[in-house]
């Protein structure tokens, strides 16, 4: 892409002074090494490694101030890394620089169970912070699948699963702690419900890949653990049936709190990987909260919807390890899917549009795939409209990684012809800058430029991410 080639040529050496101020400052955790260095260069996404010079590891909001500020002496990029489960290359080091590892910041700082609200340090996971809320009755839902941290959850406006019922993480984030580029410490928000006081700067930083800022503290919001949790699966002749199901579920009102379909090559992968015996067509696996009444009620209404579009073998899954199993499942068929085709990189990508037009777009973009001869699959969190495609591509054949391309360009096309998104929750990262102006125009992104402009005057946040830096 001519924009990484463009970008990668501002790339310059950092400063020995500056690598023996943080040396001074962060001692052993400052680290130049080849192996370090390679590990904070890549992501899950199909990018060659992008090494940092270096990589600081931060356990404070002052000390990440502190190292800021040096950075922005002596005009060096920065990078913000927390778990590196993004798909876009949001963390790769296109210019070089330095990248600061938030993953140590993994302080849970205050929980409130009264309010609903918990407030932690960037590096902490879901995972984490559900472990620590188990016993006050509440969980956090946004489950994007990896175990990312919610600092670059926050980072990325990552949803997932749940966001049917719960939202992402642009409704559940109430306020931020971010240190600018600058190098100064400012909080977006508080912890009451609303506010109209002056601009919203939460949602600023939300979704802004580093690139105005860095996420050190999130506030977000706690639920209470459902009284009844119930799953349940289901196989249909088409993708076409599975979709309309899930599209007729959402028009009737049936809260449901996630649905997910993985067509039947996913349902292939994660049978070989995780050894299930799934049948072999495309599948819908649901999950409802609430009373043990409205669960009943729920699921019934979606098990008629279901045979009324041909499914098969509508199985429940109440007890926990089943549905621990089947969800398990569904998190580890991103691994399984490479196992399609070993020695592959996987090109992935999502798309999200009117649930009304859902099928219409996920089944060109299954043709699509099927016309370039691609291994693939098509997994989605349908109940809001959002699907991926993870295309299997040799690294090494320029023509294999065209085609994956060419998918992925029609599919953003079809989305954004349908009123809907190149990206419903992997970010743009690199992958997907290109496609800004198709979905916003160019005076939109040449607003978002005039904000990196300001609040970035040197350009040294996570440089070449989301948009040109000139026009």
């Amino acid at each position: 892409m001519n924009h990484i080639v463009d970008a990668q040529k501002l790339k310059k050496p950092v400063p020995q002074a500056l690598l023996d101020e943080l040396q001074a400052f962060f001692g052993s955790r400052l680290s130049t090494s080849a192996a370090m260095r390679e590990h904070h260069g890549r992501d899950e996404s199909s990018y060659d490694p992008m090494l940092p010079d270096a990589v600081v590891f931060a356990h404070t909001t002052e000390e990440v101030a502190a190292f800021v500020k040096l950075c922005s002496r002596y005009e060096t990029p920065i990078i913000p890394y927390g778990a590196g489960t993004s798909l876009e290359g949001h963390i790769l080091a296109l210019q070089g620089g330095i990248t600061i590892d938030l993953s140590q910041m993994n302080s849970v700082l205050s929980i409130n169970p009264e309010d609903l609200t918990a407030t932690v340090q960037a590096g902490v996971t879901r995972k984490q912070l559900n472990q620590e809320i188990k016993d006050t009755g509440l969980f956090f839902p946004i489950d994007p699948g990896a175990d990312a941290s919610l600092g670059g959850m926050a980072s990325t406006r990552a949803s997932g699963t749940n966001a049917v019922r719960y939202g992402t993480m642009k409704e559940n984030t109430l306020a931020l702690t971010v240190v600018t580029a600058d190098g100064n410490i400012i909080k977006t928000g508080t912890r009451a419900k609303k506010s109209s006081a002056g601009y919203d700067l939460t949602r600023v930083y939300v979704g802004s890949e580093g690139t105005l800022g860095i996420i050190t503290e999130v506030t977000v919001r706690l639920y209470p653990q459902p009284e009844a949790i119930s799953a349940a699966i289901c196989s249909f002749p088409s993708v076409a049936d599975a979709v309309n199901t899930v599209i007729q579920t959402i028009q009737v009102g049936v809260p449901l709190a996630r649905v997910e379909l993985l067509d039947e090559n996913g349902v292939k992968a994660i049978n070989a990987h995780d050894k299930l015996s799934l049948p072999a067509n495309p599948l819908l696996l649901f999950e409802f909260h609430g009373s043990d009444n409205g669960v009943k009620e729920q699921a019934e209404i979606v098990q008629d919807i279901a045979n009324d579009n041909n499914a098969t073998g509508f199985e429940w899954a109440t007890r926990p390890e089943d549905r621990s199993r089947l969800w398990t499942a569904r998190h580890n068929a991103y691994f399984a899917l490479l196992q399609l085709r070993p020695g592959a990189r996987a090109i992935s990508t999502d798309c999200c549009v009117p649930i009304s037009r859902l099928a219409e777009c996920v089944l060109e973009t299954k043709a699509d795939c099927e016309a370039q001869g691609l291994i693939h699959a098509i997994i989605g969190h349908v109940g809001d409209g959002n699907f991926h495609v993870q295309m299997m591509v040799d690294p090494n054949d320029p023509a294999d990684v065209a085609k994956a391309e060419g998918v992925n360009e029609r599919m953003v096309a079809r989305a954004i012809a349908m009123d809907g998104t190149c990206t419903g929750e992997h970010g743009v990262g690199l992958h997907k800058m290109d496609f800004l102006v198709q979905e916003h125009g160019a005076g939109a992104i040449d607003v978002m430029r005039a904000i990196k402009h300001a609040l970035d005057p040197k350009n040294i946040m996570n440089p070449g991410k989301i948009l040109r830096w000139e026009q």
